[in-house]
């Protein structure tokens, strides 16, 4: 038969492994505690008649013990479901725990209504957005980062190996060996076909190089040519102006770096020389005065 006065007595002074000590009071672990102290009256190990609220992924339970079960552990407490709207389920409450103390009944109207005001507050903050401070795992940083070093080690030592195997076999070192894998050479040895083949389509290089050189040439002989006058005046003057031709250095082959600018501007200058030299003798006769007037142009 239980003895709750004996119970409390075994648990208060000598050992309860659910029982905190600190500074500020006792305070009790045990999950079905409905004020969290651990005293007398809220102990739930020493109560026979106990009632309390518990949580469930956000559904509230009102349990309740009677001393008519003591004998079963299983069945042990009572529970009931409590809606979600506050008032009915103080209701529910004062329905299940009528004959029951007042001292119960109030602390556990108390836990359900500091059990809903926390639930309130819990909906708000995940309403919120927050900052989520995340702690960077150092360790695992580091030995990604040595695996991942060891990886391409290993991925150049391969195929270094490879291109030393494949060498090897082009020469012929290894003789007539039947048994190496031939599906993987042939596809090494066209890999290496393509790889030539593009380079050799690859587009050539552009070069800008000067033009019209030739034509310009001709140019330049076609106007020293039309220079020549054939005037009955100016024939005289036709040694005096190839005289001064062969005089003028004109420099046609410079290389590209001479632009066709210079080149007219030489011209022109040999054009304004000749016009200087070549003149024209106009005779102008009176027959009043039988005068001979000559002017040259």
């Amino acid at each position: 038969m239980q003895h709750d006065e004996v119970i409390w007595q075994v648990i208060r002074h000598n050992h309860c492994s659910f029982m905190a000590k600190i500074t500020t009071g006792n305070f009790c672990r045990n999950p079905y505690n409905v004020t969290g102290i651990c005293n007398r009256s809220s102990c739930p190990l020493a109560n026979s008649r106990y009632a309390t609220i518990r949580d469930h992924d956000g559904v509230f339970y009102l349990y309740m013990k009677t001393i008519e079960r003591a004998h079963k552990p299983n069945e042990l407490w009572e529970r009931v479901k409590l809606p979600r709207n506050y008032e009915k389920a103080l209701e529910i409450i004062d329905k299940h725990l009528m004959y029951w103390p007042k001292i119960l009944v109030h602390k556990t109207k108390q836990r359900l209504t500091k059990m809903t005001q926390m639930r309130i507050r819990m909906r708000k903050l995940a309403l919120k957005t927050r900052e989520k401070i995340m702690t960077t795992p150092r360790k695992e940083i580091k030995r990604e980062a040595r695996r991942e070093q060891k990886a391409e080690k290993a991925a150049l030592l391969d195929k270094s190996i490879e291109k030393e195997l494949l060498e090897r076999l082009k020469k012929g070192v290894y003789g007539d060996i039947y048994n190496y894998p031939v599906e993987a050479y042939n596809e090494v040895l066209e890999m290496e076909e393509l790889q030539a083949a593009s380079e050799e389509e690859e587009e050539p290089e552009i070069e800008y190089v000067e033009g019209y050189e030739e034509l310009e040439e001709e140019e330049d002989m076609e106007d020293f040519g039309g220079l020549a006058i054939h005037n009955p005046e100016a024939d005289e003057d036709s040694d005096g102006i190839d005289e001064d031709l062969e005089d003028i250095d004109v420099p046609r082959k410079r290389g590209r770096k001479e632009s066709t600018y210079s080149l007219r501007k030489v011209e022109k200058d040999a054009r304004a020389k000749l016009k200087k030299k070549a003149k024209v003798i106009v005779e102008v006769e009176h027959e009043d005065a039988d005068e001979r007037q000559t002017t040259a142009h």
